[in-house]
């Protein structure tokens, strides 16, 4: 790694920017990983000038795939990106000997950190969970980004985000609650070099006005297509102090991300799963020239009429 672990906040700080996307995993007819398409697929982030990937999660089905085939994803992950891009995990698991026996087992191939759910079972108090990423992060070399989400069945609070914003790796929090002034206020409060990250593209222009760096843990500078280019630019304009241009550029997207918002983001929010929401995102890959693939069971495809509907509204709103 690039990092020792007493250097782990200060190498995130300058290095975690910009765009760290949570891509999909192609699958093939047959129900298996999609490995040409995988790699077909990281060349087209590498194209697009992603700075990082986050994998493994609720996004990639990491939850719905066989252990094998988690550890076979990794690997083809890291071979294929040969260094080009920062790569982050994600754990879900909430026995801590099977977050680190994954977490060594990426380590070795290079990835720098990981993004970890507080346990999702059984561990629910306040020290309970410190506990758990106190004895994580005793064992574990790897850079961690907390994810504070009601997915998790108990949203993490600002007293004990203090706490564990004091372990040496611990370096940051996905604030996945869809609620941006509790973005503002975990930043207020919590210490300086601590990261709040939102998985929102409709608040990452306000969030670079108010101390964000990085948009994390989604996929929306992916799978935005020609409308893509937008995002940077809004992006470098606030950067440069340029806000008013900036805004300008941001509301170019607005029905772009309504139609994220209404068939991804609104669906997370009003069932607190990402199962059958992902499904439509899928269509949507595939209609902007990446490789999907059908969804793993139990989750159901999208229904035909469905999908011709999504490939119209892409249309419409210029995304391919």
């Amino acid at each position: 790694m690039e990092f020792t672990r007493s250097e782990a906040k200060a190498w995130s700080q300058a290095h975690l920017r910009d765009f760290y996307m949570c891509p999909l995993t192609p699958m093939t007819a047959d129900l298996t990983l999609d490995e040409t398409g995988l790699r077909e697929n990281i060349e087209a982030y590498v194209e697009m000038g992603i700075n990082g990937l986050v994998v493994g999660g609720f996004i990639s089905e990491g939850w719905n795939m066989k252990l094998a085939d988690w550890y076979r994803y990794h690997e083809i992950i890291a071979d294929a990106n040969k260094g080009r891009m920062d790569l982050w995990t994600i754990i879900l698991d909430p026995s801590v000997h099977q977050a680190l026996e994954k977490m060594a087992f990426v380590e070795k191939l290079g990835f720098s950190g990981a993004e970890v759910i507080n346990p999702v079972v059984q561990l629910r108090t306040d020290d309970e969970i410190y506990d758990y990423f106190k004895y994580l992060t005793d064992h574990s070399n790897l850079a961690i980004v907390l994810y504070r989400t009601p997915v998790s069945g108990k949203v993490l609070s600002l007293e004990l985000l203090k706490r564990l914003a004091e372990l040496e790796t611990i370096v940051g929090v996905k604030q996945g609650s869809l609620n941006h002034a509790e973005t503002l206020k975990l930043r207020r409060e919590l210490r300086d070099d601590f990261i709040v990250a939102e998985p929102w593209e409709r608040f990452f222009l306000d969030d670079l006005r108010y101390g964000g760096q990085v948009i994390w843990g989604e996929l929306s500078y992916i799978i935005y297509g020609q409308k893509r280019p937008l995002m940077k630019e809004y992006m470098e304009l606030a950067r440069a102090g340029k806000w008013d241009e900036a805004y300008r550029k941001w509301a170019e997207l607005e029905a772009v991300r309504d139609l994220y918002d209404d068939v991804f983001i609104w669906e997370i929010a009003r069932t607190s799963t990402y199962a059958s929401a992902l499904a439509m995102l899928k269509v949507w890959y595939e209609a902007i020239g990446l490789k999907a693939g059908p969804m793993l069971p139990p989750v159901r495809d999208v229904a035909s009429e469905r999908k011709e509907w999504l490939r119209a509204k892409l249309q419409e709103v210029g995304v391919v």
